[in-house]
């Protein structure tokens, strides 16, 4: 089974640069996309009418926001559009879709970028989502975490650990929250267990120089239940076009 996921930063100019007919020639079996930022009903063609797939949309309320997308070869038995939360799925930022034992979530993290009240908000969710990452994990379901964490975990993640210390996504409290999510509850970093190396970036900053000199950092993730850790063939990020200022990853799974 083939995973991609991909912050697209916004489908529509994903689709002018080419993202769908990469997409195909990949053959994947799901592709996860976050921070659509159009309303389905905005959607080109191209993202509407991908042959052999069929796509499920959350959209924001407020429109070119936010937003998350799965494409999927197989219906699926069942799909779950948001948390329940009436503030954050207002922002669409959670879509399951459940094939028989095995759950697939698009998943888009709050960034707090823009500010200290959007920070706020980035550690509210992460408090709230713990217990859901809790109760997911202890389930009788396998799941598959795809998205865009806005947070490097290690210092292997991003270019400089020191001149990254102070910056949002790899605050001390924020790292801390992912050693809990891995060390405490168990879930699996998929790209880690078979590529451990270094400056293995998903993301890079807008600034002159970040892309061609590789200063970015690695905050798009699948995350796995431990079960599927064996499952784990093959980790791949796609760095020869550019979709967006994120970076497709592809895993690999023998399920």
């Amino acid at each position: 089974m083939r995973v991609i996921t991909l912050n697209a930063n916004g489908i529509r100019a994903a689709v002018r640069k080419g993202l769908f007919p990469w997409m195909l020639a990949q053959r994947p079996d799901i592709v996860c996309l976050q921070e659509t930022k159009a309303q389905e009903h905005q959607l080109p063609p191209e993202a509407l009418e991908v042959p052999g797939y069929a796509g499920y949309f959350v959209d924001a309320q407020k429109k070119g926001y936010s937003g998350v997308a799965l494409y999927a070869r197989k219906e699926p038995d069942r799909l779950v559009r948001g948390l329940g939360w009436p503030d954050i799925d207002a922002e669409a930022r959670f879509l399951q879709a459940d094939f028989g034992d095995l759950s697939i979530v698009s998943l888009y993290v709050p960034s707090g970028t823009s500010g200290p009240q959007r920070q706020a908000v980035k550690y509210d969710f992460l408090d709230r989502f713990l217990p859901e990452l809790e109760r997911m994990r202890n389930d009788d379901r396998k799941y598959l975490l795809c998205g865009d964490f806005n947070i490097a975990h290690k210092d292997i993640d991003v270019f400089s650990p020191r001149s990254c210390a102070n910056v949002t996504g790899f605050l001390p409290p924020e790292r801390a929250w992912f050693d809990r999510v891995t060390d405490e509850v168990g879930w699996v970093d998929a790209f880690r267990v078979v590529n451990k190396a270094p400056k293995q970036f998903t993301w890079w900053a807008g600034w002159p120089k970040a892309w061609q000199n590789n200063l970015g950092w690695r905050i798009d993730y699948q995350l796995i239940s431990p079960h599927l850790a064996g499952a784990v063939q093959s980790a791949s990020i796609y760095k020869e076009q550019r979709f967006s200022d994120h970076a497709p990853v592809t895993i690999d799974y023998d399920l």
